[in-house]
């Protein structure tokens, strides 16, 4: 299959790339900076930024058509949604959100006309669940949830199969930003949840390939469903997402994590 991954410079999307190539498939990495793919293993390398509509263009007529899309590409800046500047959000949603977008109005007419592909959307465990002070990266995802759950009735009539991949916390996960904006008043919590990211990273995290081998296999499986859950805490804080009433919820966490917020 000819496939192209977004983001493909780290983590999730590099090793992605690199699992679909052994497998066998025609991979087409992309990422921001060309060059951060120089020693990847793969079929072909493009310069793609997602949130740039000519680049996604460029690319478009480049490859002309695709076999599976995977949308991975995804930035992430953290703050009380108070402070979060303005700039930041946007650049979120440009990336998280509008940049898959791009892509699917880009190839997916293609896939249609063949009545055949795939797109692979990457979310999170935070298109379900919102942790504080991380509000507008899980509202990124939560609206990369609708839109993937509107395509997959869209697009089955054509064919065209849809997967979100909703992979729970990976080692060593997207690269951290800082603070987008001022904590002030919640510095408190701001170390509250240091702390759990630190006891979190200090355990057996799984790493990026776990994601890489849910996101080929949801390629190559004709009969998958919708939504695809990675990793072990994923199915944990889903299913009780999925379960429990808010209050509920919220306490289960809170004691999890040892919030005293």
């Amino acid at each position: 299959m000819r496939i192209l991954v977004t983001g493909a410079a780290s983590g999730v999307g590099r090793a992605t790339a690199a699992l679909l190539q052994v497998r066998g498939h025609d991979v087409i990495a992309s990422a921001r900076n060309r060059s951060a793919l120089d020693d990847l293993e793969v079929s072909d390398r493009l310069s793609l930024d997602v949130t740039d509509a000519a680049s996604v263009d460029e690319v478009r007529r480049k490859l002309g058509w695709l076999d599976a899309l995977v949308n991975n590409a995804a930035i992430s800046f953290r703050g009380p949604i108070e402070h979060v500047e303005m700039q930041h959000v946007e650049q979120m949603f440009e990336t998280n959100v509008f940049g898959p977008v791009r892509l699917i109005q880009a190839f997916v007419p293609a896939m249609r006309s063949r009545r055949s592909g795939v797109v692979v959307n990457i979310s999170s465990v935070a298109g379900h669940v919102a942790q504080p002070l991380s509000g507008f990266y899980a509202a990124t995802k939560h609206a990369l949830e609708a839109i993937s759950e509107a395509l997959y009735v869209e697009l089955a009539h054509f064919g065209v199969r849809v997967v979100v991949i909703e992979p729970g916390f990976i080692a060593p996960g997207m690269k951290d930003q800082a603070p987008a904006g001022e904590i002030g008043a919640y510095d408190e919590l701001d170390v509250q949840l240091a702390e759990v990211a630190r006891k979190m990273q200090g355990g057996a995290r799984p790493g990026p390939e776990l994601v890489a081998g849910a996101i080929a296999d949801a390629i190559e499986d004709d009969e998958g469903p919708l939504r695809r859950r990675v990793g072990d805490d994923a199915n944990l804080i889903l299913s009780a997402r999925s379960t429990l009433g808010d209050e509920e919820f919220e306490k289960a966490m809170r004691a999890v994590a040892g919030l005293s917020w």
